[in-house]
């Protein structure tokens, strides 16, 4: 199997690898995140001008056409990056549900909105009592007329403090853990009803609680088939899981440099610590976790859309478990070996590490996915003779 990059998304790399390292390095960074949103309106314009939000869609639905490798390709230099942007709530998890969700209608109206960069969106979904389980769903849909009236709440909504619109998943019958019964609804941020509170998360992003409080949509913000959203939930998370892992890329290999860097510099004894064969070999177990990382997203991200839900779902399991062991390994490395400037604020090793533990609970930490892989019968299912 060919892994080289096509001529065009080569471009596409290396022109968003020129705009990050011209227009955000660390201390843009900071800048852009004690702005009021909590990120940059600029570069939000200029992920825009150079057609990233419009990169997943369909050309007939004013999209560019990109597949999970161009997603993969833009997530991993966003992770490098640190970047604060709501690409992956607006981009990936919004534009999956409207690219597998969404119906002819939804999607000449909403996927102009996102690739010219005026409409983000937020996917609601995430609830207290749910864990890592995906499935679990109190939020009501009640119908009313031929629209709907959601009452619930969600946590931990990344970048729903600035989404102007939500996905809300809702319980139309069944059981709180019952697969069948759930609805998907685009709401308008600013409907009757709904409020949210924003907060900053650990790793300088934004999340938000939403309540929905006798909340009314018409029929047509039901995304999908009514009470069959999970299987749309699923195949949206799974891809999303896929870019995680190539964010995580970026962020692995951000601290494997820095550490590379630091060890060259950072003496001790008379000598650069980078002299001390200790140190050489959790270097070196750092790159190994990360081409392992590597290695298992690239397989993920060939599977993103695959049809096969069972197979898709071996694939993300495999690359959230190691993903999630070992960004840990590499973070706890970096950490140990920069000493305490590893800890402060002022340097950017600790950020990226925060980013990479967040990475790591979103849709299920290592463990939840590792036994969901176990539970599956492994990465590959056994043929029968």
């Amino acid at each position: 199997m060919d892994f080289d990059l096509t001529e065009e998304q080569s471009i596409l790399k290396d022109s968003l690898d020129r705009l990050l390292a011209d227009k955000y390095g660390f201390e843009d960074r900071n800048r852009y995140a004690k702005a009021a949103e909590g990120w940059s309106g600029e570069m939000w314009q200029h992920f825009a001008e150079m057609g990233l939000m419009a990169l997943p869609f369909a050309e007939e639905d004013g999209g560019i056409g990109g597949g999970p490798v161009e997603t993969m390709i833009v997530m991993e230099s966003l992770g490098k990056a640190l970047a604060l942007e709501p690409y992956f709530a607006t981009v990936v998890l919004g534009g999956g549900f409207l690219r597998l969700g969404g119906s002819p209608a939804q999607k000449a109206d909403l996927v102009p909105q996102v690739a010219e960069g005026a409409l983000k969106l937020a996917f609601a979904h995430q609830e207290r009592n749910a864990r890592f389980d995906l499935a679990h769903v109190e939020t009501s849909a009640t119908k009313d007329g031929d629209g709907y009236v959601l009452n619930g709440a969600k946590s931990v909504v990344t970048h729903g403090d600035c989404a102007d619109k939500l996905f809300v998943t809702a319980r139309l019958s069944g059981d709180s853990r019952d697969e069948t019964g759930v609805g998907v609804f685009l709401v308008d941020a600013g409907a009757d009803g709904l409020t949210r509170r924003g907060y900053p998360t650990q790793d300088g992003l934004r999340a938000a609680e939403i309540t929905l409080d006798n909340v009314k949509v018409g029929a047509d913000a039901l995304f999908g088939k009514p009470g069959k959203g999970m299987t749309l939930v699923r195949a949206v998370v799974d891809q999303a899981i896929a870019a995680l892992s190539a964010e995580s890329l970026g962020v692995m290999s951000a601290m494997h440099e820095l550490t590379v860097d630091y060890m060259k510099v950072r003496k001790q004894f008379g000598l650069p610590i980078g002299a001390f064969q200790a140190l050489q070999h959790k270097a070196v177990d750092m790159f190994v976790a990360l081409e392992q990382a590597r290695s298992i997203t690239m397989f993920a991200t060939m599977m993103a859309d695959s049809a096969n839900a069972d197979e898709r779902a071996r694939a993300v399991h495999a690359a959230k478990a190691e993903i999630g062991r070992g960004g840990r390994l590499v973070g706890e490395n970096a950490i140990q070996i920069h000493g305490g400037v590893g800890m402060t604020m002022e340097y950017a090793v600790g950020h990226y590490f925060k980013r990479m533990t967040m990475i790591d609970v979103a849709f299920g930490n290592a463990d939840h996915h590792l036994r969901a892989l176990a539970g599956a019968g492994g990465l590959f299912e056994e043929k029968a003779a």
